[in-house]
């Protein structure tokens, strides 16, 4: 057996699971491997992403239709009728910079808004949930959406091949496999925060939140041969869509919707909430809604406006803060990491990434650094005028608990909601997605990677695995076994 080792040789005991405080977390940054796997990842494309590299953007605003600050201390969402300026980036997960956009894939919705406290930033996409639930595979999964290192062409055999070893991947899959695998547009798509974020109001009491953004032009999608067709006349045709629609007016909008979970119930709910793969049933916390953007305005310049811009989770502002969701805490390293990769350590002095308010602090130098001054730049100091900490931005302190260890994502059924997302869809829309999955599952070599994914449809919902079997022309006998 070849042993798994870092790139310094060392023994690597667990490439699953990061190293977390508990069974909840939050994940250790004593988890080097952890790290050093992200930041190696982060550092294998130049010059375009290495994720979402494909994408279209434009600027909006967001008014606040209800005060929320019984819930969160955010400014944003404090008065209503309040107006905060924001940038979006819509995008593809998968392909590169020159890829056709109507390919079935992930749609990233990224948003940044431009708070009178500082950026602030929800990065999401148009699914509710998300493929693996820990950051430590998280660059194994992008892997095998890319390409082959032998070939160099896009390969069934490699993401299925991961999917079927990956049963956290199931619910998603089932949603990508899905109508909303293909939208007709950007405008046609819902987006989502996906993680669980924790809200903090003025006195100190904290709420669970998860974010829905809710298109007012409807959900529309094309079928496969649709998608198939646009990508073979125009490979730019959701970019193309979006600014003809705000060239002429006609511009987009979305309802920004929240649920709410009192801290204490969120903690002890069916499923766990910090797990991505899952979501929180509408059923027990309705969608509230708490506003619209509206987006108004084209970049003036694609390279300035939106090829240079850069989202993360971990642009926060007090109020708001991060919940103790195994991947999100891993991309709260991730995404600023990239970015000074990609675009250089002062990738935030771009006006896109630059926020409204001033910015004072004791960073200096680095490529590309200009408009210095000759102030202090260490701290502790005796200078009244130089910048100090600011208690309002203090997080609410959090208990952890229970031994460092690489311990197994959440629970141990990825199967539940993948079915009950089956069931939710009509007749037709099963029919669409067992093709989709004859079609793209049904072109992989491997026989065993077929039965292995059956076999998890076939956990999710029997009805289900049985269709995808008849169509795969698989024996039942080996999905059963």
């Amino acid at each position: 057996m070849t042993k798994l080792t870092t790139d310094e040789g060392q023994p690597w005991a667990d490439n699953n699971h990061s190293l977390t405080a508990g069974n909840r977390g939050p994940v250790l940054l004593q988890d080097y491997q952890l790290i050093e796997k992200l930041a190696h990842f982060n550092r294998e494309r130049i010059p375009e992403r290495v994720v979402h590299a494909k994408g279209a953007g434009a600027k909006g605003v967001f008014t606040l239709t209800r005060d929320m600050s019984d819930y969160t201390k955010a400014d944003l969402f404090n008065g209503k009728g309040k107006q905060t300026p924001l940038t979006i980036r819509f995008s593809e997960v998968a392909g590169e910079l020159g890829y056709p956009d109507t390919i079935r894939d992930v749609r990233g919705f990224a948003m940044k808004f431009y708070t009178n406290e500082g950026n602030y930033d929800i990065v999401g996409n148009n699914t509710p949930i998300f493929f693996v639930n820990d950051p430590l595979k998280f660059p194994d999964f992008i892997h095998s959406q890319k390409r082959d290192p032998a070939t160099h062409l896009r390969s069934e055999d490699m993401q299925w091949d991961f999917w079927s070893h990956s049963p956290e991947s199931l619910h998603q899959v089932t949603y990508l496999m899905g109508d909303r695998g293909n939208p007709a547009s950007y405008a046609n798509m819902n987006g989502y925060g996906s993680h669980t974020f924790k809200w903090v109001n003025a006195k100190g009491e904290a709420y669970w939140v998860k974010y829905h953004f809710i298109s007012e032009q409807g959900v529309k999608n094309m079928t496969e041969d649709q998608a198939a067709k646009v990508a073979s006349e125009n490979t730019d045709y959701l970019i193309q869509d979006l600014y003809d629609r705000i060239k002429n007016g006609d511009y987009p909008k979305w309802k920004v919707c929240v649920q709410l979970i009192p801290y204490e119930e969120g903690l002890n709910y069916k499923y766990d909430i910090f797990d991505v793969t899952k979501t929180v049933s509408h059923k027990d916390y309705p969608l509230q809604e708490i506003g619209e953007f509206v987006l108004n305005e084209n970049p003036e310049n694609y390279f300035n406006d939106v090829e240079e811009a850069s989202f993360s989770p971990a642009n926060l502002v007090p109020g708001i803060e991060p919940s103790m969701d195994k991947l999100l805490q891993g991309r709260l390293f991730a995404y600023k990491d990239a970015a000074r990769y990609r675009l250089g350590a002062n990738y935030e002095h771009l006006p896109v990434n630059s926020p409204k308010t001033e910015v004072h602090n004791y960073a200096r130098d680095g490529y590309m650094s200009q408009g210095q001054n000759g102030d202090v730049n260490y701290e502790p100091n005796q200078y009244e005028d130089a910048p100090r900490e600011d208690p309002h931005a203090k997080i609410k302190p959090f208990a952890v608990e229970g031994e460092a260890n690489s311990y197994k994502t959440y629970d141990e059924d990825p199967y539940s909601q993948a079915g009950a997302l089956y069931h939710v869809y009509s007749d037709d829309e099963k029919d669409r997605l067992i093709q989709a999955i004859k079609k793209h599952l049904g072109s992989v070599k491997s026989h065993d990677t077929k039965v292995r994914q059956t076999k998890l449809f076939y956990r999710a919902d029997h009805d289900y695995g049985k269709r995808v079997a008849d169509a795969l022309g698989l024996n039942m006998d080996e999905i059963t076994e």
